[in-house]
């Protein structure tokens, strides 16, 4: 069907009580990936230069106790607005879109949606269960994002939902 409007396999939103600058920042330095996402074990630049379109990092991921790695690239990157990064292999893109608005208390509104592509009938066919992991694995990644900023990382979780 052309046309027809397709709903993320996965997005969140979250409010950060941070500045909007602050909070693109670190959300926009992959250094930051292995705190953010916990089954991330490494991440390692493979590009010269600041973070832009064409970036490309090596992220490493601990899966089921096995190691995987992909090259994610950024390919839009709209400073303190947007950015939006990509992960191919074997039949399997994976592209997270994240969005960035400051709040009329000065914090920062962050959008997320990750979308699964599958070419291939082994992959178009394993396409509910690798949504099912991802949406587990990175599902919940801005409130942990939410945690880290606000200094409330280590504190037990007994805080309710907003």
């Amino acid at each position: 069907m052309r046309g027809a409007i397709t709903l993320p396999d996965i997005q969140d939103s979250v409010i950060i009580s941070k500045p909007l600058e602050e909070v693109f920042s670190y959300a926009a330095n992959m250094d930051n990936s292995s705190k953010i996402m916990q089954n991330v074990v490494a991440i390692e630049k493979l590009t010269e230069g600041p973070v832009q379109v064409g970036t490309k990092f090596k992220e490493t991921r601990e899966i089921r106790g096995r190691q995987a790695s992909s090259i994610i690239e950024f390919i839009e990157f709209l400073p303190n607005e947007r950015y939006v990064v990509q992960s191919e292999a074997n039949g399997l893109k994976v592209i997270y879109h994240y969005d960035f608005k400051p709040t009329v208390e000065g914090g920062t509104k962050v959008h997320f949606q990750g979308d699964i592509h599958t070419s291939g009938i082994v992959m178009k066919l394993t396409k509910p269960i690798i949504r099912k992991i991802l949406k587990k694995e990175d599902g919940d990644h801005l409130s942990q994002l939410k945690k880290l900023l606000e200094g409330t990382a280590e504190e037990e979780e007994t805080e309710t939902k907003e």
